[in-house]
């Protein structure tokens, strides 16, 4: 069952093992995230994945940037070696 989690993200275990996909697309934030982190612009993105639209680039920074932010938020910290 396909659930969004943004409104531009969504879940199905049926789609790319369950990873967190746009729209229930075949391209993973994980995905868009990476192009991003390797200097890609938006418009290039988009190019390459002509049903992509900027407001999915949007919802993949902000979901990263929450996803960070929790992490950070529930982080553990360990004792330094000797």
């Amino acid at each position: 069952m396909r659930r969004y989690i943004h409104d531009r993200i969504t879940v199905d275990p049926e789609v790319c093992g369950g990873k967190p996909t746009i729209r229930g697309k075949r391209l993973t934030v994980q995905t868009v995230l990476g192009f991003l982190a390797a200097g890609d612009t938006p418009e290039g993105i988009m190019e390459d994945y002509e049903f992509l639209e900027l407001a999915d680039i949007e919802a993949c920074r902000q979901f990263a940037l929450k996803t960070a932010l929790e992490t950070l938020n529930h982080r553990v910290y360990l004792e330094t070696a000797a």
